[in-house]
């Protein structure tokens, strides 16, 4: 289990981007379960949408990029520091399911299928309840920067 303040000590990520609020379950270098609570004072609900506030699927896909990250750098022992950062390098089979909306919990399930040459492959799903909102795979990289 990693709370907040771990979780803040891993990603480099601040408000109002840090999506991952706890994790619940970590397997080393194979999967992670992490939750985010998603309410009204989200920064972003104020415009998508005023009438119908819908968390955007892109920050669900960035909230799996995230626990995914916290995966990563709990196989390879580190954290990211200020000569690197953690890069998408691609998403495939996104599909959205299930709308999130303030109030819901999203858990989301992280496992590594594998990791070669510095890029890392994640199935990634997140779910409200029993339902599926969120399903992807994810491939991400760790690059250093000047």
């Amino acid at each position: 289990m990693m709370d907040i303040h771990a979780i803040l000590k891993q990603l480099p990520h601040r408000y109002p981007f840090l999506l991952v609020d706890r994790v619940l379950e970590i397997e080393t270098g194979k999967r992670i379960k992490a939750l985010k609570n998603v309410t009204i004072n989200e920064p972003f609900f104020g415009g998508h949408f005023p009438k119908r506030p819908v968390m955007p699927g892109v920050l669900m896909l960035e909230a799996l990029a995230q626990v995914a990250g916290l995966l990563a750098f709990d196989a390879m022992g580190s954290a990211p520091d200020e000569n690197s950062i953690y890069y998408f390098a691609g998403i495939d089979g996104a599909r959205f399911k299930r709308p999130v909306e303030p109030g819901d919990q999203l858990v989301m399930e992280v496992t590594l299928d594998r990791m070669k040459a510095g890029i890392f492959k994640f199935k990634a799903v997140a779910r409200v309840g029993e339902e599926v909102a969120c399903e992807a795979e994810l491939m991400c990289t760790m690059r250093n920067i000047a």
